[in-house]
């Protein structure tokens, strides 16, 4: 008999009531009274992922803190157990479930039966009374995600990544071992019994190959998850490691249980005990045996992959446990500095979604930059991103990285400098890693050796001398100075007429030109010996310096920033104007080349082209600079502009349109087409080693 929506009355009655009726691991069990169950879970944790990707490890791991109830395994019949959130409802459509599904009846029936099913780790019920901290693993739930959170405000996720190919080589796996079938008589399906998640579109695979239906599966949960979980505040979910949960249990235990709010007690080893899902043993080569069958697929999933990889290098957020919360204390905040250019505070600006990092751009910049065999490094540091700008294919991919602060940047081939709020970080290229996250792309991965703390120095640029060593434009303190292990900087260059190494910003010296390996050229805002003195003709005053003589060349500029010697020749961005000009240090002549829609800052040269960086004019800070006046508000533009240096005419931009508003500097990474750049605290680095040559001849190879 069909009902309403299409499906076979029959086929609903056998999935929604006989299928839990005969598995007695999935009939749900006695429920107390629905009445106001909500209301006794306080921040429920759902673990999220694609199917097969370790979620039941973390699940029967996470689940023996002290503080945690759980139903003991997968919630499928208590959940499907009602009869509106059951796929045969949507007429089989899929697994996903929004906020329209999460009605205060649906939810407080949700709600009642996993109370009534609760067990903490000991197999004792919640007290009667009282709030308890509950942990949820279903697979299904990656579909579920707006629902749940409508259902539970509070609730709290945790994505679990691990490797798309090792998953997928698993789900298929799972479907031909026979036991992880969900639906084993889906109307429609002709093929072997539909296993792990019913996702939306499952129709057109009908009589498709095993392989290419596994490879959407994983897909589909992907996007489908990532999208909904980047809709949520970003304090309200983590990301945890699968390889690191296999390898460092406990570190990445501890560090979950932290970001949840609950305590651990444990002491884990490795290697973990297996799962109760678990058909193999884990081996990061293991998904190599179905490589055949999986690879000619994997094209299909390479964007959701490269995607959940970006997410991977996120940590989980740091939280405190409940009671220390509560006993924190609110204090007074330190006083904020006066400068009209120092950086705001070094929190996350907002989730890496595509409103809030949305670009667009002229369809020949992929193109270019492939041309060239390039990326380019853009540091924000407004919105806390070092963002990479890379071909792929005919796509321009804009990847993010946080930093606190980011400023300046450099690089000499192999070496990756960072300026950030107190540190200075030395990056180096590992290609090793590199092929860890994807061997048919990335052709370089950046990874932290070196961390040299500064104090908040007002770091701007950065540049290698010809032997090697950094050299840092020290604004706060007026000086450019060079590191070393034993103190936070080394003075090595200041203005004639700075009087004292003062912590007082006094001519807001921020920019650097190296000329045959060696310090030339320095931009500052003014000719000035008073605490932010500069102020007071910010818009005429600026000057560019030769270093070796102490000399000013040229005066009178508008904000100068961004030296740079090209061509046998001085350039340099007025920032105020929103110019690239040329400078005749004999002269002191100043020449447009180009005049551009926002305030320039950050220049890097390739031949005849030159990368500009371009910021919105914050009225507050830059008012009646001449930017100001040329352009209204709607005009002015953050970006990075491509000019040609002969004609000064623009070849192609790319245009921030949402978080990104303002730029410092611009690094043109030759010879290196696809990087990553690792976070300072990014899973991957906890089994990444760099060891002497010698050294590598003892280690086991295979």
């Amino acid at each position: 008999v069909p009902l309403s929506n299409g499906v076979d009355a029959t086929d609903a009655v056998q999935q929604i009531l006989l299928l839990p009726a005969l598995n007695t691991d999935l009939a749900p069990r006695i429920m107390p009274p629905v009445r106001a169950a909500r209301s006794r879970f306080e921040r429920p944790v759902f673990i999220v992922s694609s199917p097969r990707s370790g979620s039941s490890l973390l699940f029967e791991t996470l689940a023996q803190s002290p503080d945690l109830f759980s139903v003991g395994g997968e919630s499928h019949a208590l959940i499907e157990g009602i009869a509106a959130l059951h796929p045969a409802q949507s007429g089989w459509w899929s697994n996903c479930l929004g906020v329209a599904d999460a009605s205060p009846t649906v939810a407080d029936d949700l709600a009642a039966r996993f109370l009534g099913a609760a067990r903490d780790r000991d197999g004792r019920l919640p007290s009667p009374a009282g709030r308890l901290r509950f942990l949820e693993k279903t697979p299904k739930n990656s579909l579920r995600v707006p629902f749940l959170r409508a259902a539970f405000p509070d609730a709290l996720f945790i994505y679990l990544y691990r490797d798309e190919r090792a998953t997928i080589s698993s789900m298929l796996e799972a479907w031909r071992s026979g036991r992880f079938a969900t639906y084993p008589e889906l109307p429609g399906w002709s093929g072997p019994p539909w296993s792990l998640a019913l996702v939306p579109g499952w129709r057109e695979w009908v009589g498709r190959p095993l392989a290419e239906i596994v490879v959407h599966q994983w897909q589909t949960v992907t996007e489908t998850l990532l999208t909904d979980l980047e809709q949520l505040a970003p304090e309200t979910w983590c990301v945890a490691s699968y390889d690191r949960l296999i390898a460092e249990p406990q570190l990445e235990i501890k560090r979950l249980c932290e970001f949840i709010g609950v305590r651990w007690d444990g002491d884990l080893t490795v290697p973990l005990p297996a799962s109760r899902h678990t058909l193999t043993p884990p081996d990061p080569a293991k998904w190599l045996t179905n490589a055949a069958l999986i690879e000619p697929w994997l094209p299909a999933a390479a964007a959701a992959a490269e995607r959940a990889r970006g997410l991977f290098a996120h940590p989980p957020l740091r939280r405190s446990p409940p009671a220390l919360r509560q006993a924190q204390v609110q204090t007074a905040p330190a006083p904020a500095t006066s400068s009209e250019l120092a950086r705001p505070a070094g929190a996350r600006a907002s989730p890496d979604d595509a409103s809030a990092f949305r670009s667009v751009h002229t369809s020949n910049l992929p193109g270019l930059l492939a041309r060239l065999r390039a990326s380019v490094l853009v540091s924000t540091y407004q919105s806390g991103r070092i963002i990479t700008l890379r071909a792929d294919g005919d796509r321009l991919n804009t990847h993010l990285r946080y930093f606190n602060n980011p400023m300046g940047m450099a690089f000499d081939g192999q070496r990756l400098s960072i300026g950030t709020s107190n540190e200075i970080w030395d990056y180096r290229n590992m290609p090793d890693v590199a092929e860890r996250l994807h061997p048919e792309k990335h052709d370089a991965c950046f990874v932290p050796r070196n961390m040299h703390v500064t104090g908040d120095i007002r770091v701007h640029e950065l540049a290698f001398d010809g032997s090697g060593e950094l050299w840092v434009v020290n604004t706060r303190f007026s000086v450019l100075c060079t590191l070393d292990r034993d103190h936070s900087f080394v003075p090595r260059w200041r203005p004639p007429f700075v009087t004292a190494l003062a912590a007082e910003d006094r001519c807001h010296l921020n920019g650097l030109c190296m000329v045959q390996g060696q310090p030339r050229f320095v931009t500052a805002l003014g000719r000035t010996d008073g605490v932010e003195a500069w102020r007071a003709d910010k818009t005429r005053g600026g000057i560019i310096m030769d270093v070796p003589s102490g000399e000013i060349v040229a005066q009178g500029l508008s904000m100068p920033h961004s030296p740079r010697w090209h061509d046998g020749r001085l350039w340099v961005l007025e920032s105020a104007k929103g110019t690239v000009a040329t400078i005749d240090p004999a002269t002191g002549r100043c020449d447009t080349v180009a005049e551009l829609p926002g305030f320039t800052r950050g220049l890097v040269f390739c031949g005849t082209l030159a990368l500009v960086g371009l910021s919105q004019v914050r009225e507050s800070v830059f008012d009646g600079i001449p930017l100001g006046q040329r352009l209204l508000p709607e005009q002015r533009c953050c970006g990075v502009w491509v000019i040609d240096t002969t004609s000064g005419a623009t070849v192609g931009f790319i245009k921030f349109e949402g978080a990104v508003q303002e730029i410092f500097d611009v690094q043109l990474l030759p010879g290196v087409a696809y990087p990553d750049i690792l976070e300072p605290d990014a899973d991957l680095i906890g089994a990444s080693f760099v060891l002497p040559d010698e050294a590598l001849a003892d280690v086991p190879r295979g």
